[in-house]
């Protein structure tokens, strides 16, 4: 029925509203900081850059005395302090050079003409303040420079250096246990027997974590056991901060998590109006939260995107905001009943826009389309498009 079906936000709303306590925190060299998330705010102790410089070079002078030529005084490049102009003369400055107490200008080389006593002379056009970067016209003193919560990426390591800070406290990388559930399942490398499939979805997750700089701790593939299940979750949930499970979350006879799970902590399974991806659960061993994932590998992929990836981020202590959602315009016909669909699609800049083109099949087993295309559109309930109209769709 339509009213048991729980919308897709109001499952991610549950899932975030469990996480309530971020990994411990742990002090970085900043060389080795990237891909963490920030756990205290960096506020500058400096301004950036810390005195008025010179931004090319020229030579610094009052301007009040521009209509005479000007004898050099003094030589100024980046990294020496200068010394008080002396009325009536200018400096040599380099880019980068301190601005000297009693100059207001920089006038390039390239204006300026040479007396045969190799005094300067300025043109008319100058103007007070030019070519001054002031102290502080990047970074003030006391600024937040970047917040608690950001994943730190090359930028901002640049910045941070940029204030004289070596070391920053981030919160530790998310331990993740991965359990996939199934006789079927062979690894890669092994002949297949009758009856068996390779275990693409293990591979799928771990790259996946692993690209949004999560840990994964451990890999356990279960046999359709209650007792192994039960273990293996068991010694994960001591070793993770998160399980993520493949198959075995619905309710068949050869279905353990469910059991498994309850019995040794709490557990929800949901049946999402969602396509592909309607079962899925959720729930916690001990202080350790765990999800179960459908089997199907497009399943495991979708529920990835959608799921494991805010889940992650907010685990991490990373800031969780909505998906920035693009608009393209679709090269196909689709409608869908009481699910959000989440179409496999390639995604082309082209005529000023973006163009939509569907793959031909998005049956849930079909691990090539996610190759072959480059986002998802999302459709919602009760909704039809035909070729021309706009979806909304993120990138992988």
């Amino acid at each position: 029925m339509q009213s048991s079906l729980i919308p897709v936000e109001s499952a991610l709303e549950k899932m975030l509203d469990m996480v309530t306590k971020m990994p411990l925190i742990q002090s970085v060299e900043l060389t080795q900081a990237a891909g963490y998330i920030l756990a205290e705010d960096i506020i500058s102790s400096i301004n950036v850059p810390p005195a008025d410089n010179s931004s090319m070079d020229g030579y610094a002078l009052r301007y009040q005395d521009r209509l005479a030529p000007l004898p050099v005084s003094q030589r100024i490049a980046a990294g020496h302090p200068p010394k008080p102009l002396k009325p009536g003369t200018c400096a040599r400055i380099f880019t980068g050079g301190e601005i000297p107490e009693g100059a207001d200008l920089v006038v390039m080389q390239e204006a300026v003409t040479m007396t045969a006593f190799d005094d300067v002379v300025v043109p008319d056009s100058i103007q007070q303040g030019q070519n001054i970067r002031p102290a502080g016209q990047d970074i003030r003193q006391g600024d937040v420079i970047v917040e608690a919560g950001t994943r730190l990426d090359y930028r901002h390591l640049g910045l941070i250096a940029s204030v004289g800070v070596a070391q920053v406290s981030v919160y530790r990388r998310v331990r993740v246990a991965l359990l996939s559930t199934g006789d079927e399942l062979v690894m890669p490398g092994t002949p297949l027997a009758a009856g068996q499939i390779y275990n693409s979805n293990r591979y799928l997750l771990q790259g996946f974590i692993e690209s949004l700089q999560a840990e994964v701790v451990s890999f356990v593939q279960v046999a359709d056991s209650y007792e192994e299940t039960l273990n293996a979750l068991k010694t994960a949930s001591e070793q993770a901060d998160l399980i993520i499970s493949t198959g075995g979350v619905s309710v068949g006879e050869e279905d353990h998590v469910k059991p498994a799970v309850e019995a040794l902590g709490e557990l929800d399974l949901w049946r999402l109006a969602m396509k592909p991806g309607k079962p899925l659960a959720f729930g916690r061993i001990h202080s350790c939260l765990f999800i179960g994932l459908p089997g199907n590998p497009v399943s495991t992929f979708v529920g990835g995107q959608v799921f494991v990836e805010p889940l992650l981020k907010k685990l991490a202590g990373e800031k969780v905001t909505s998906r920035p959602l693009l608009q393209g315009k679709v090269h196909f016909s689709a409608k869908t009943q009481i699910r959000q669909e989440y179409l496999r699609v390639q995604a082309i800049w082209q005529e000023g826009a973006w163009q939509l083109h569907a793959y031909a099949n998005q049956n849930s087993g079909v691990l090539s389309s996610t190759v072959y295309t480059n986002a998802l559109a999302i459709m919602p309930p009760g909704y039809a498009v035909s070729a021309g109209d706009i979806l909304d769709f993120w990138f992988y």
